[in-house]
């Protein structure tokens, strides 16, 4: 047993202390100045998620001294961790938005209480997985075009896109598709189970030719979806605009990412295409994901 000894009216006071304490006296007999207890894990985590995030600003700030034209975000599920670089920058969407218009097909099958019918994954399946283009304007015309879609937009929690008839030149940024991302995973969003594994299904199978951009972050044993965008104008000079969007998840759930990185005025589609494998690389050697 320990034992405490204080002076008390010019004598000596005894105070005993039991078996069960800590050896840590108690506040008041030590003047209100115990040593406060340090950090919580929690704040800890928030630190280093911090430090990580601030690492990857410095990073993203070294390409774009090169290559300014691009944005990016991620949202971290595990941990509720979001990061955007330019993330609210406007861009085109390019074929990025026939991930959008497959969530609406999804959610006006869900409407009419079926299943898409064989017709509509007639046009769905090769817009997703061969990006195909005049599948996707037939869906996007059957499913009501820009007002139908913008009308979808907001149930989807889309604020920063605004759609174009013209569907390839819809205006949206890095943290919408982000958003966007992650509906096509919460148990609670407005997409159910069934038009949830849909969506996996066709952004996990692209074709071979279009299977570049996020999934290259993914390591052995993760599952990748995505969809990615790519387009160059006589009105930009014919230098490209090249976007990728998607999901890193692994099996036993400690990975579980959305990611989309935006870019235009690349010199080609390869340079594109370079950049933003770059940038996602970028996303996961610093924010550790």
């Amino acid at each position: 047993m320990a034992a405490a000894v204080i002076l008390g009216g010019g004598g000596l006071i005894a105070l005993g202390v039991s078996d069960d304490d800590d050896g840590v006296l108690p506040a008041a007999l030590t003047g209100g100045n115990a040593k406060p207890a340090g950090p919580s894990a929690e704040e800890l985590a928030k630190r280093e998620r911090a430090k990580r995030a601030k690492a990857l600003d410095a990073a993203l700030k070294q390409v774009a001294a090169e290559t300014p034209d691009f944005s990016v975000a991620v949202l971290d599920k595990k941990t509720g961790q979001t990061y955007a670089y330019q993330g609210a920058t406007t861009f085109d969407t390019a074929s990025i938005v026939k991930a959008q218009i497959l969530a609406c097909e999804l959610l006006k099958a869900q409407d009419a209480d079926r299943e898409p019918t064989a017709a509509e994954m007639a046009l769905a399946t090769p817009m997703i997985r061969a990006s195909d283009n005049d599948a996707t304007t037939a869906l996007f015309q059957r499913l009501g075009g820009r007002s139908a879609i913008t009308k979808c937009n907001k149930r989807l929690g889309l604020t920063q896109t605004t759609v174009n008839k013209a569907w390839g030149l819809t205006k949206t940024t890095a943290a919408d598709q982000v958003k966007l991302l992650a509906k096509f995973a919460d148990t609670k969003g407005p997409l159910d189970a069934d038009s949830r594994k849909t969506a996996f299904s066709l952004m996990n199978t692209v074709n071979d030719d279009q299977n570049w951009g996020v999934p290259v972050v993914a390591k052995p044993g993760e599952s990748a979806t995505v969809k990615n965008g790519w387009d160059t104008r006589s009105a930009d000079g014919g230098l490209w605009a090249v976007n990728t969007i998607g999901r890193v998840t692994s099996p036993d759930g400690k990975v579980n990412v959305s990611l989309a990185v935006l870019s235009h005025n690349n010199q080609s589609m390869d340079t594109g295409i370079a950049l933003v494998e770059k940038v996602a690389q970028l996303t996961r050697q610093h924010l550790k994901y």
